[in-house]
């Protein structure tokens, strides 16, 4: 029995809602990680989540074995798909949506396998992002700036990093990438590529892109603590209204302005 357009259209809406129900999958999942990791408890000192030993003799901090270096890498990685995959959804969803617009005229996409290496090309910087924080929690930790909870006991540390932030949330680059953020549209006609590889490649770039706008953001965990779960939502909630919000922008610039007042503060009462 031949297809009919109307049972084909409702297959292929039903298709794009399959993508949007993936995504709200892997960022639950993601967030349920981070509360599996956060333990019983919001206070640092009672947490004991799976990325940390049940218990650590005082004054001792812990041991970077491989297998712990790996817990961190993951913590991380989690972490970025749990704040990251919802701001880059209205991306995926156009982009599936211009996929099923090819396959309606004749034109063969791939889409379920182009779609899942785009998103795949987009959390791979993330992931690269993970094993750089990775590091530098490590040296903050050996250095003595960092506490075995995972934040900084560092006023001088905590009050620079604030500055940094804002002062880059005012700088070009910061707005240059920002601007591919906020129009999934634009980006998609700038750097269309067609093809599973295209896909790949607009992944990257878009990843690359998030990277630049909200990277310097992120570091912003050292200063709340990596795991403190009400910091992780916050900065989430404001990297997707940066993002989208009609007010993004001077949102953005307003917070820039708060950030580098606090940690002026910081630094001075330090």
């Amino acid at each position: 029995m031949a297809m009919t357009d109307t049972t084909l259209e409702t297959l292929l809406k039903r298709e794009n809602a399959l993508v949007l129900v993936a995504l709200l999958v892997l960022t639950i999942l993601a967030w349920l990680v981070l509360l599996a990791g956060a333990g019983s408890g919001m206070d640092p000192a009672a947490m004991s989540g799976w990325w940390l030993p049940l218990s650590l003799p005082a004054g001792e901090s812990w041991s970077w074995t491989p297998s712990y270096w790996l817990i961190a890498f993951l913590m991380w990685a989690v972490m970025m798909v749990a704040m990251m995959l919802p701001s880059a959804a209205p991306l995926l969803l156009l982009y599936a949506m211009v996929l099923r617009h090819a396959e309606r005229q004749g034109r063969p996409s791939k889409r379920p396998a182009a779609i899942t290496v785009f998103a795949a090309g987009y959390l791979s910087l993330w992931t690269l992002f993970s094993a750089l924080a990775v590091v530098i929690q490590f040296g903050l930790e050996k250095s003595g700036l960092m506490s075995v909870m995972m934040s900084s006991r560092s006023t001088a540390l905590s009050g620079a990093l604030l500055i940094a932030a804002g002062l880059y949330q005012l700088s070009p680059l910061k707005a240059a990438c920002l601007k591919h953020c906020q129009g999934p549209a634009a980006f998609l006609s700038t750097h269309w590529r067609p093809g599973v590889t295209g896909a790949w490649h607009m992944g990257l770039l878009h990843g690359a892109y998030c990277v630049g706008c909200c990277a310097v953001l992120m570091l912003l965990l050292f200063v709340g603590g990596v795991m403190n779960l009400v910091w992780i939502a916050g900065l989430t909630l404001f990297v997707a209204f940066e993002k989208f919000a009609p007010f993004g922008e001077a949102m953005a610039k307003a917070v820039a302005a708060m950030l580098v007042c606090g940690g002026g503060v910081l630094i001075a009462i330090g």
